[in-house]
């Protein structure tokens, strides 16, 4: 299990970006918010789509939910 978080702030292109705990482009914490743990970076996409309607994987550590 693996710890994932959002960020609070969107990107330039809309959406928040899920970050699996240790990711080196990981936002300070204050911009972060925790999602929980999961086995992989789909299950920490669909919790943080409770929160925010745009949401995608970083492309660093959460790329196999990187979309754009």
């Amino acid at each position: 299990m693996y710890k994932f978080y959002v960020n609070k702030n969107s990107q330039s292109t809309g959406e928040h970006e899920v970050h699996q705990e240790g990711c080196s482009y990981m936002p300070n914490s204050t911009n972060l918010f925790y999602l929980g743990l999961f086995t992989d970076c789909h299950g920490a996409v669909t919790a943080a789509k409770r929160y925010y309607n745009s949401v995608d994987g970083c492309y660093y550590c959460a790329r196999v939910c990187h979309r754009r």
